[in-house]
């Protein structure tokens, strides 16, 4: 969670741009897609594409950030850059980057747009299954797939129906605790994908790279998939066809491509790739707050909160939520407020939550261990569920004011008030060393020792991943042990 602004405004206002600048498009053309070479019947032209992408982009930017290593930048954006001139838009204004997000993650805005998440960097294993990746991105914009996919949706509904289908489903992050990073548009359609999939390792074998690069992320991300609930499936997958589907549709791509040179020309480069992750951030960026079990730790704020034991903490860009495992109940929230207005704590807090349909019940002004606060009980009605109720403390921080609050169903509220009281009675400061001990996780590489297991080794490094994931990490199978005398990714504790 950030320090400053709201949790949707940017994703809002990029939502509203894209839904104008569709509805404005014209009555409709034949263009050659330049993939396939076919006609096609299209409501978006190159120069339109390549506009909604320029705007997306600022807007992305601002809410998911850039993440801070210019190196590694420069690095991703050689490596797209050959990739974009080889495929059938060379022309376009191709632009590259990494976002500063811990989810594994890939996705590209219309007309050249292109960006990978830090998260999913930490589990490739060489350059040319990020080459893959990014090629895969590419294709879906030499394709047009977001166009087609506009065309599609307003010649089926209608230019009426649209704005139902796009705010509730294109906005990344748009919703607390969402994995799914659609990127402003609608979901491509499996036989996209697989076109994209394809693209990917064809672009790559032009450059020289492997296209066995392609197959490689899709097996480390159907291991990473094996080790997650349901809840927490990397977003690559969420938005993509089944993982063992695709990789049975591009093998034959990938094989054909093989025949093509010798083995021995084709490009892999991984100690070259392992050398530019030496030192990634891994999880939580600590600008943003870090969750230490069920501990959220803000150190910019120097805030902390204790979450219930054994409830799931997401820790978004705006909003950090906490839910029952494996229950939808109730649920607690951090975030900032707004705009606050009223003069005094308690005007402030009652104006927050009427803005959002709630009513004060009952409420006192008190202090949460020295911070000043306003603690209510309120009433709403929220879709889906009726009426419900919460409880939360709006805190005034570091010349912002902050609710944290807990909501549930009426019928639910006092099952679980004594949770919610007990986690805004747990709010503190922590003081300045302690907040400037607190640093990121990264990405290290030690040579593994004989005797060696994943839980040793993930225990000598602060157990910030547990076993399983450390062996994803790492291309095994939580079951295979790692080789004595290899050299292995870890995750160092940032504390």
């Amino acid at each position: 969670m950030t320090a400053h602004t709201a949790r949707h405004s940017a994703w809002r206002s990029a939502t509203a741009y894209l839904l104008l600048a569709v509805l404005a498009l014209p009555i409709g053309a034949c263009a050659t897609n330049p993939v396939t070479g076919k006609n096609e019947f299209s409501l978006m032209t190159e120069a339109q594409e390549i506009q909604i992408g320029r705007d997306g982009d600022k807007e992305l930017r601002a809410e998911m950030g850039v993440y801070d290593d210019a190196a590694l930048q420069q690095y991703v954006e050689d490596v797209g850059m050959r990739l974009a001139q080889s495929s059938q838009r060379p022309n376009l204004p191709w632009h590259f980057a990494v976002v500063d997000v811990p989810d594994v993650n890939a996705f590209a805005l219309p007309g050249g747009y292109v960006y990978i998440t830090r998260g999913l960097l930490a589990y490739l294993g060489t350059e040319a299954e990020m080459a893959g990746v990014l090629g895969h991105e590419i294709g879906h914009v030499t394709a047009r797939h977001a166009a087609q996919g506009y065309t599609r949706q307003i010649t089926m509904l209608g230019s009426a129906a649209l704005l139902s289908v796009l705010y509730p489903k294109a906005a990344p992050y748009a919703m607390a605790g969402a994995v799914g990073l659609s990127v402003l548009f609608l979901k491509y359609d499996r036989n996209q994908e697989l076109q994209a999939d394809r693209l990917g390792t064809e672009y790559s074998a032009n450059v020289g790279w492997s296209p066995e690069g392609m197959e490689g992320v899709l097996q480390a991300i159907s291991r990473l998939e094996g080790t997650t609930g349901k809840g927490g499936v990397p977003n690559w997958l969420l938005t993509h066809p089944p993982t063992p589907d695709r990789i049975e549709k591009v093998d034959p791509s990938v094989q054909a491509l093989l025949q093509t040179r010798p083995e021995s020309v084709w490009t892999v480069n991984r100690e070259p790739y392992l050398s530019r992750i030496d030192g990634l951030m891994y999880g939580d960026n600590p600008h943003e707050g870090v969750v230490r079990g069920n501990v959220f730790v803000h150190p910019d704020l120097r805030l902390r909160v204790a979450f219930p034991a054994g409830w799931e903490i997401d820790n978004g860009k705006k909003m950090v939520t906490v839910t029952p495992k494996g229950s939808t109940d109730a649920m607690m929230l951090l975030e900032s407020v707004e705009k606050p207005s009223g003069s005094s704590l308690e005007d402030v807090a009652v104006n927050d939550m009427r803005t959002s349909g709630f009513e004060l019940l009952r409420g006192e002004t008190t202090q949460l261990n020295g911070l000043q606060a306003f603690v209510g009980t309120y009433e709403g009605t929220m879709k889906d569920v009726g009426i419900v109720r919460m409880q939360a403390a709006h805190m005034a921080l570091e010349r912002q004011v902050f609710m944290l609050g807990g909501v549930a169903a009426r019928s639910k509220f006092s099952e679980v008030r004594g949770a919610f009281s007990e986690s805004i009675g747990s709010v503190a400061s922590i003081s300045r060393e302690e907040a400037a001990r607190i640093r990121p996780s990264r990405i290290r590489f030690v040579t593994v020792r004989q005797g060696d297991t994943w839980a040793s080794l993930a225990a000598r490094t602060g157990n910030v991943v547990k076993p399983e994931r450390l062996a994803v990490l790492n291309r095994f199978d939580p079951g295979q042990p790692p080789p004595a005398g290899q050299r292995i990714k870890i995750v160092q504790n940032g504390e």
